[in-house]
């Protein structure tokens, strides 16, 4: 992870900039433009961690498999940008950084991997990747940002367990995790978004394979 001082770049995504604060919020934003166009210094460029589920004494899952679609997320969440959130209205981008993919990329490609890590499923993949799939762990990004107010990291996702066979949602739920920041600094706050993934991950690999 990169060690950068921690700066936010002014992008309020709702427009909802007070009249006030346009010039002080329009000036930096554009020294930010004229900087990325003139070839200035790279952003930090950060992954995302994936932590095992729990072992847990239950039926082999071996003839049972599993497709990881791509998380949906409103545009703000759909991009490699990481989000910051000054209020209930505002938010903006963190500065000289950015995850390595789009977010609803590397959200998925995490979950295969925990899935695949496991070692209970008889397969694990993706759309394209000519499985015969049995069902479909379908996911919404509702949150995924840096709380200012409180210092916190929130991540919010939504899962429905649909099966592939008959189109039904077998089972449905709203994962929460949070994480305090410790410390300054750019890296400190994504270590805190990694933090809380990795929690809401275990929770929503341990709950789908119970649900099988």
């Amino acid at each position: 992870m990169g060690g950068s001082g921690s700066m936010i770049s002014p992008m309020d995504v709702r427009g909802l900039v007070p009249t006030s604060m346009k010039f002080a919020l329009m000036m930096p934003l554009l020294g930010a433009l004229l900087a990325g166009c003139g070839g200035g210094a790279k952003n930090d460029t950060f992954d995302l961690s994936v932590s095992p589920a729990p072992v847990t004494q239950a039926p082999s899952l071996k003839s049972r498999q599993l497709l990881i679609a791509e998380p949906t997320a409103l545009k703000a969440l759909d991009s490699e940008n990481i989000v910051v959130r000054l209020s209930n209205s505002e938010v903006q981008y963190l500065a000289n950084s950015q995850w390595s993919d789009r977010l609803p990329r590397m959200v998925q490609s995490k979950l295969v991997e925990a899935f695949q890590d496991t070692g209970r499923l008889g397969g694990v993949g993706r759309p394209g990747q000519g499985l015969a799939i049995d069902y479909q762990v379908v996911t919404d990004i509702r949150a995924f940002e840096i709380d200012t107010k409180n210092n916190v990291a929130n991540i919010e996702i939504s899962v429905q367990l649909l099966n592939d066979r008959n189109g039904t949602v077998r089972a449905q739920n709203v994962f929460r995790a949070s994480t305090r920041v410790s410390g300054t600094g750019n890296a400190n706050l994504v270590k805190a978004l990694d933090s809380a993934f990795a929690a809401a991950s275990r929770e929503i690999v341990a709950w789908t394979l119970k649900a099988l």
